[in-house]
């Protein structure tokens, strides 16, 4: 599993200031609960992943990291881990499968990695609306089209969209992710948006610079 924007987007971009526990759903290679772990010291992550080989790598990375000692790598499903936690958690974050109408990947892991055939919308709602604290965050990034249907199905069960970040690739075009924050607390939703490139390839903006600054070393030196 190779590290990706959108994952490294939602590490950066998801509000851990006070969470003292936390679940990244589908943590892939352990990225985003990395990020997590580097971002607050007093936050415990689990991390949770359903794939054999990406367990294996997400377990090894966490294990070499500096912040071992709070990372828990789970091998199960999502909907497996809600039936087995009598816990509720802060914040969860996930970088979700979503490509919904795209072929498959040949790769099985990258097509579990990147399909909805595995964990869909609803188990997901149904997952955070059981394990998320009453005031806790949930945070994920999805294709425009997706965030809208989830925002959409997420309202009438409860799950309220309190904070959208509309990732553009260059100035003037359209977004292509939406950074999202539910809660169950009702309220107004904040709008921004986040530039990714200027006007070349590797030419990136200084909103991107200073969000994902501490996780680019190429931003750093």
């Amino acid at each position: 599993m190779k590290v990706g924007t959108d994952g490294v987007l939602l590490g950066a971009w998801c509000n851990a200031a006070n969470a003292s526990s936390a679940i990244d759903i589908g943590t892939g290679c352990g990225l985003i609960a990395i990020m997590l772990a580097q971002r607050n010291p007093g936050c415990t992550i689990d991390a949770v992943e359903i794939d054999r080989e990406s367990f294996l790598q997400a377990a090894e990375n966490a294990a070499r990291c500096p912040w071992s000692e709070r990372i828990r790598v789970h091998r199960c499903s999502f909907q497996e881990f809600c039936q087995e936690s009598g816990r509720q958690f802060d914040l969860i974050v996930s970088n979700p499968p979503y490509f919904r109408n795209s072929l498959l990947n040949p790769d099985p892991s990258r097509s579990a990695a990147r399909h909805a055939g595995i964990l869909n919308m609803e188990d997901l709602m149904e997952g955070v609306l059981k394990l998320l604290a009453g005031n806790g965050k949930f945070c994920m990034i999805m294709p425009v089209a997706e965030a809208e249907i989830f925002i959409k199905k997420s309202s009438g069960r409860g799950l309220w969209c309190r904070k959208i970040t509309s990732v553009l690739p260059n100035p003037g075009k359209p977004p292509k992710r939406y950074l999202m924050e539910f809660s169950k607390i009702k309220g107004v939703t904040e709008k921004d948006e986040l530039i990714i490139e200027l006007d070349r390839r590797h030419r990136y903006s200084d909103g991107f610079r200073k969000l994902t600054g501490d996780f680019y070393l190429d931003f750093r030196y």
